[in-house]
Parts: structure tokens; C-alpha cells; sequence
């Protein structure tokens, strides 16, 4: 069985693609810090990947200790990085904490890799590294523009750092995902996003204020040069994003020659604004949501959407659940944590 090493395996996504690796016949080799995640998520995660997962405990800056992980470990078939800080409006609030560690650790894990003599790496990037594209669905040629935020300037300064590594003849066989907008749940309500205090994102504000945790909904901005005056966004349901890492592993175990690092976007290849999810978390939940219209967040981009031709037609993936798919499991992961983990 061949391992592979997740970094931050044990956060929202990282569960979800532990989860996915295990139904491949791959052994996920977990390394998290669970700084911004429940343990309990990735015990459950193991039940659904009918195996215990190999963890190890420690903050990816430490180059050393991740040295040694990889050593212990022995033969690993390739890493998937996560391991990063992912919010947008914090990262303005915060941006020193979030260049350290999310550029930090990438320069930690590229270092303890060469040692370990490890050239396949999945990167978990960002639909943020187009900044507000000019024209959109975007794909992987679009410009880069300046990024909205500093978590979005520190998913191009990362991919920047891979395509220079890989330009340095170093060996790197990398593919650098950019995600869209994950949201959603495993339908079987065992594992979900479970945000450490105030949510920072869309889909788990919504659950929680439909849960009566949260008294309303902040829309932020509703001026927007959109079609109802909010910011657009492509929801992928996380269950498609976790079938997207084993098939990037997969064609880099398929593909042949010398260093690379491939981009993908991952999307569903269309727009949804705030307030239509909105409408279609109310239509799969029956529960009338409490919001209110509030001004322009720093960081946000009008709308950005994905053109996913490329993973199509390369890793033979493409997304098919959709938003409605999504906010019906991310409310049976609400109700059912409502119940107690």
C-alpha cells in the first residue's frame, strides 16, 4: 500500500481527502499542528476510511522534525500540501502571521522532500492568485493580477517558489490545484467543516445562523456590478475537490519526463452569488434564513469562476455534484454536530 503524506490532513479538507486516498487503496500519512482544526474530525475520518491513519503531530516550519517524519515513514509515494492558513479577511487582519506560515511551510516541506529524495508534490492553491480577473470563467493562462488579499499574495508567491524550484532542475514533479470555493460535507454526516469560533466563510455562517448559533447573516456587499449586486463565486462540493488530489497523485504517477508543475483549476465552471446560495440552502433545508445586507468586505473579489476544460481533458476529472448537493450535506453536517461529536 503506498503512503502518502498529507499536510494538514487533519483540517476541513484534509479529512475529506484522507477519506478519498484510503477508498484508492493509498495509506494517507497524516501531519497537523491542529492549530485551526478538531482532532475529533480526523478520528472520525478513520471510521469512514475503515483503517487508522498514520499522525504525526508538529507545524511544518519545522524542518527538522518533518525531516524526521519522512525518514521514519520511509517509501512515500508522494505529499499533498494543505497545511496553510486559508482565511481571506483575517489574512488582511493578520497578514505578517499568514506569510510566515503559509510560505514558510511550503519552504519547510520542499526542503525536507529533496532530503527524502520525494519529487511528487500536490499543492493545495487558490482561485485568489487571479485577483479580479478581467474576464471570467478564468483558466489556468488567465493573468495573474495582484491578489485581493494576503492570503491570495502568498498562494502566488508559493506557486512562484514551485515554478522556480522546478526551473532549478531540482526534480519536483509537482501539480498546483487552484481551488475554487470548497463547501459541503461527507453526505454520511460524520465529517464536515468545523470552524474553531466565528466562521470565516460563506457556507458554515449560513448553517450555523440557520442552527440559531449565529442571530444573522452578514451579506457582505450588495452593490456589486453582478446580477443581483453580490460577489459570485464557484462553489465545489468538497467530496469532488478530495477526488481531484487522487487523481492529480495518479497522473503524476502516470506521467513521465523531467520536472514539471502542472496547474489545474478546480471548479464546477460556474457562478453562484451570495444570494442565490442563499435561496438554494433555504430550498434543500426548508428553514427560512435570517440576513442582512452589509458593505464591502476588504479582500473580496467582485466574481470569479472557473474554466475547468484543462482537468477535464488531463486528469479526467470534473465536478459532479453541485451547490444544492453541497449546502443539503453542509446542513445534515450542522444538525448532526447540533447532536454532539
Amino acid at each position: 500500500m503506498q503512503k502518502v503524506l498529507v499536510t494538514g490532513g487533519g483540517g476541513y479538507i484534509g479529512s475529506h481527502i484522507c477519506v478519498e486516498l484510503a477508498a484508492h487503496g493509498f495509506l494517507p500519512v497524516v501531519v497537523d499542528n491542529f492549530c485551526a482544526s478538531d482532532r475529533r474530525i480526523l478520528e472520525r475520518a478513520q471510521r469512514l476510511a475503515g483503517r487508522a491513519l498514520v499522525v504525526h503531530e508538529l507545524d511544518c516550519r519545522d524542518t527538522t522534525r518533518l525531516r524526521e517524519v519522512l525518514q521514519r515513514e520511509g517509501d512515500i509515494f508522494g505529499v499533498i500540501h494543505l497545511a496553510a492558513h486559508k482565511s481571506v479577511g483575517v489574512s488582511v487582519q493578520q497578514p505578517r502571521e499568514y506569510y510566515d506560515n503559509n510560505i514558510g511551510s511550503l519552504l519547510s516541506l520542499l526542503a525536507a522532500m529533496e532530503g527524502a529524495s520525494i519529487e511528487r508534490l500536490v499543492f493545495s492553491s487558490s482561485c485568489t492568485v487571479y485577483g479580479q480577473p478581467k474576464q471570467v470563467p478564468v483558466t489556468e493562462q488567465s493573468p495573474i493580477e495582484r491578489a485581493e488579499s494576503p492570503y491570495g499574495r502568498t498562494k502566488q508567491i508559493c506557486e512562484a517558489i514551485l515554478n522556480d524550484v522546478v526551473a532549478s532542475g531540482a526534480g519536483l514533479r509537482g501539480v498546483t490545484l487552484r481551488y475554487f470555493n470548497p463547501v459541503g460535507a461527507h453526505p454520511s454526516g460524520l465529517i464536515g467543516e468545523l470552524p474553531l469560533g466565528r466562521p470565516e466563510t460563506l457556507v458554515p455562517y449560513i448553517t450555523q445562523t440557520a442552527a440559531g448559533l449565529r442571530d444573522e447573516l452578514t451579506v457582505f456587499g450588495s452593490d456589486y456590478p453582478t446580477r443581483d449586486g453580490t460577489c459570485v463565486r464557484d462553489y465545489l462540493h468538497i467530496l469532488d475537490l478530495a477526488s481531484a488530489h487522487v487523481a492529480a497523485l495518479e497522473w503524476l504517477g502516470r506521467s513521465s519526463g523531467g520536472p514539471c508543475n502542472e496547474v489545474f483549476n478546480l471548479g464546477t465552471g460556474a457562478g453562484v452569488s451570495v444570494l442565490e446560495a442563499i435561496t438554494a440552502f433555504e430550498a434543500v433545508s426548508g428553514v427560512r434564513l435570517r440576513y442582512r445586507l452589509g458593505p464591502r468586505r476588504p479582500g473580496d473579489a467582485v466574481e470569479v469562476y472557473a474554466n475547468v476544460d484543462k482537468a477535464r481533458q488531463q486528469l479526467g476529472w470534473v465536478a459532479r455534484l453541485g451547490v444544492h448537493d453541497a449546502l443539503r450535506d453542509a446542513w445534515r453536517w450542522q444538525q448532526a454536530i447540533g447532536r454532539g461529536l
